[in-house]
C-alpha cells in the first residue's frame, strides 16, 4: 500500500531534488526512499525502476526549462530574445545540475512522452530566436545544435565550478551572447 498522499509526482520531484544535491550519477532508490520516509520497495508503487525515475526526472527538468525559457523570452525578439533564452537556460542548469543532467541523452518513449513534448517546445523557442536573425530552414538544425552546444557547455562548466581562474563567468557569458548575436546577424544577412 503506497504511503498516503505520496504520488508518482512526489517521488519524481524528490528524486530531482536529490539528483541536484548528490549528482544525477549518484541517484539511488535507497536514499530516495529514506528521504520520503518509506522503504525502498514502496517506491515501486509509483515508479517501475531507477530508469523510470530517471526518465521522469528528465521530463520534469525539460518541462521546467521550457517554462523558464518561454517566460523569459515572452514578447522579445532579436538580441533580447537570444539573451533571455541563453540566461534562462544557463540559470536553470546552474540551479539544477542533477536534474538537467537527466535530460542529456534521455530517450523518448513515444509521441505522448512529456519529455518529447517539452523538448520540442524548447527547440521551437530556439527556432523562434534564430528565425529572428533570418536563419532559414536549411540552416536551422545546424544553428540549433550550435546554440545548444554553446549554452550547454558553458552552463555545465559553470555548474561544475569549471571556471576557477576568475570570478567573471557572467561577463564571459555576456561576451558569448554578444559574439553569437553578431555572428547570427552576419549569417542571417546572407
Amino acid at each position: 500500500m503506497p504511503r498516503v498522499g505520496l504520488s508518482r509526482t512526489d517521488v519524481v520531484a524528490a528524486g530531482a531534488d536529490l539528483a541536484d544535491e548528490v549528482g544525477f550519477g549518484n541517484l539511488a532508490l535507497g536514499a530516495l526512499a529514506q528521504r520520503l520516509g518509506v522503504r525502498t520497495p514502496s517506491l515501486y508503487k509509483h515508479i517501475e525502476s531507477l530508469a523510470d525515475l530517471q526518465h521522469g526526472i528528465a521530463a520534469l527538468a525539460m518541462t521546467e526549462v521550457d517554462q523558464r525559457v518561454r517566460d523569459a523570452m515572452h514578447g522579445l525578439s532579436g538580441s533580447a530574445a537570444l539573451a533571455a533564452f541563453a540566461n534562462a537556460f544557463r540559470d536553470y542548469v546552474v540551479e539544477h545540475p542533477g536534474r538537467y543532467t537527466a535530460t542529456v541523452g534521455a530517450k523518448f518513449t513515444g509521441p505522448d512522452d512529456p519529455l518529447l513534448q517539452s523538448s520540442s517546445r524548447v527547440l521551437d523557442s530556439m527556432a523562434a530566436v534564430l528565425r529572428g536573425y533570418g536563419i532559414g530552414p536549411d540552416e536551422m538544425v545546424h544553428a540549433q545544435r550550435t546554440l545548444r552546444c554553446l549554452f550547454h557547455g558553458f552552463a555545465t562548466l559553470q555548474a561544475s565550478h569549471g571556471f576557477q581562474w576568475s570570478d567573471d563567468a557572467d561577463d564571459s557569458f555576456d561576451w558569448m551572447i554578444r559574439f553569437l548575436d553578431r555572428g547570427l546577424g552576419e549569417i542571417g544577412s546572407h
